[in-house]
């Protein structure tokens, strides 16, 4: 790829006439203004999440540690059981946290071979039930101290965290206060997914409404964290919301066109048993426009700052001129980053790419389960708005940029 494209908006300043200046502020603040008032209507009451804690889809969570573990072999197999000989574990488990901290409980695991065996000093994270110890077998006779706890899944939060950091640390230490920026702009999506979209979407909003509001405020937030408040930051901004737009259009029709429900996988199904307020059907709408979100302003960043840094060495280029060569660097950046979305996507789902080559089906009936066809669609429309926001960028920052002076910013 050309040299331009590791260039960044926040490098150049653009020197416009007021008018071209002023106009592209208001369309900014505006757009702007737009996305806040979408939030506001938006905005979650917290209704979706009473739902499903009325229907006992959630639990509470508390570490425990294995103290003692017994593994045989397991009795009662049913016939035609995959493995011969499976093996079960009984595990003595110390609650390290919650209510019951410092309680001993025995917990069975079925063929732990195939699934977790666990050892001695282990912390797992254990579910945490209460209504399952006001259970009664029988008149009289409860469930024994310890029921309302089952085992979860390890605890895996060490290793995370210490990854997390080596991530940050990198990152700051090769961009400095722009990778400082980044961080900050990374910080600011998980918020705003964790504080309004996720529960904008359970308490039954309109996913596809709060996915563009969502995208929309996160393209401000990221870019102008990462790249600085410029000209050029905002015609990026522009740029990637209006291949957003493109991308919510043609999401909507595809997913309609092939019929998505989005009951591919068990998980909708919990959702649709745990609240009749969420759309599964929105969800594969709103996967789209978040998951395409990332490649897009990618390209459009790129793109804004490989017209400046063209138009800054070359002044007499003419229109047609600067947006060729643009062009001809988004057109290498198109190349590998549509090879990089797919890749992204079958990595995501390689098991069950695995599950599907060895039931040896055509390769026709394969795309045609609503599992490949919904990954088929969110990759092709994610793609095609990657795709448009190169020419649909270019042209912006190419008119914008013809109507002024670009010098470098000062630092």
């Amino acid at each position: 790829m050309s040299d331009h494209g590791h260039a960044h908006p926040g490098d150049v300043e653009l020197d416009l006439p007021s008018a071209t200046g002023r106009a592209l502020t208001w369309v900014a603040v505006a757009l702007a203004v737009l996305t806040v008032v979408g939030m506001a209507v938006l905005w979650p009451d917290g209704s979706g999440q009473d739902a499903f804690i009325d229907s006992g889809f959630t639990r509470e969570y508390v570490d425990a540690e294995v103290v003692a573990a017994n593994e045989r072999p397991c009795e009662n197999i049913p016939d035609g059981y995959a493995t011969e000989t499976p093996v079960c574990g009984t595990y003595t488990i110390r609650l390290l946290e919650g209510p019951d901290a410092g309680l001993e409980l025995s917990q069975e695991v079925f063929d732990v071979a195939t699934g977790s065996r666990f050892a001695v000093g282990d912390v797992l994270v254990m579910a945490y039930d209460p209504a399952v110890g006001d259970l009664q077998l029988e008149p009289g006779v409860t469930l024994p101290q310890g029921a309302e706890y089952s085992i979860k899944d390890r605890n895996r939060k060490a290793p995370l965290v210490v990854l997390a950091v080596l991530f940050a640390v990198v990152v700051v230490a090769l961009g400095r206060l722009r990778g400082l920026a980044a961080l900050g702009g990374l910080v600011a999506t998980i918020v705003l997914l964790l504080a309004f979209t996720l529960p904008a979407i359970i308490d039954g909003r309109n996913a596809l409404a709060v996915a563009i509001v969502s995208a929309s405020a996160i393209a401000f937030l990221a870019i102008y964290l990462a790249h600085g408040v410029t000209t050029m930051t905002t015609v990026a901004v522009l740029g990637t919301l209006a291949a957003l737009l493109l991308t919510a259009l043609l999401g909507w029709l595809f997913t309609n066109a092939a019929q998505l429900t989005g009951f591919a996988n068990e998980e909708a199904t919990y959702l649709a048993i745990g609240s009749a307020k969420i759309s599964i059907s929105g969800l594969v709408l709103a996967g789209v426009v978040i998951g395409a979100l990332g490649a897009i302003d990618d390209m459009t960043v790129t793109q804004v700052a490989s017209v400046a840094e063209l138009h800054r060495a070359n002044p007499d280029y003419g229109f047609r001129e600067l947006y060729a060569a643009a062009n001809r660097i988004g057109q290498d950046h198109v190349a590998s980053t549509v090879n990089t979305l797919v890749l992204a996507y079958a990595g995501a789902s390689m098991p069950l790419l695995v599950l599907l080559a060895v039931t040896d089906q055509p390769l026709a009936g394969v795309a045609n389960s609503e599992l490949i066809a919904t990954e088929i669609v969110r990759t092709l429309v994610g793609s095609i708005g990657l795709v448009a926001a190169v020419p649909l960028t270019t042209l912006l920052a190419c008119l914008v940029v013809r109507r002024g002076s670009v010098v470098a910013a000062a630092h």
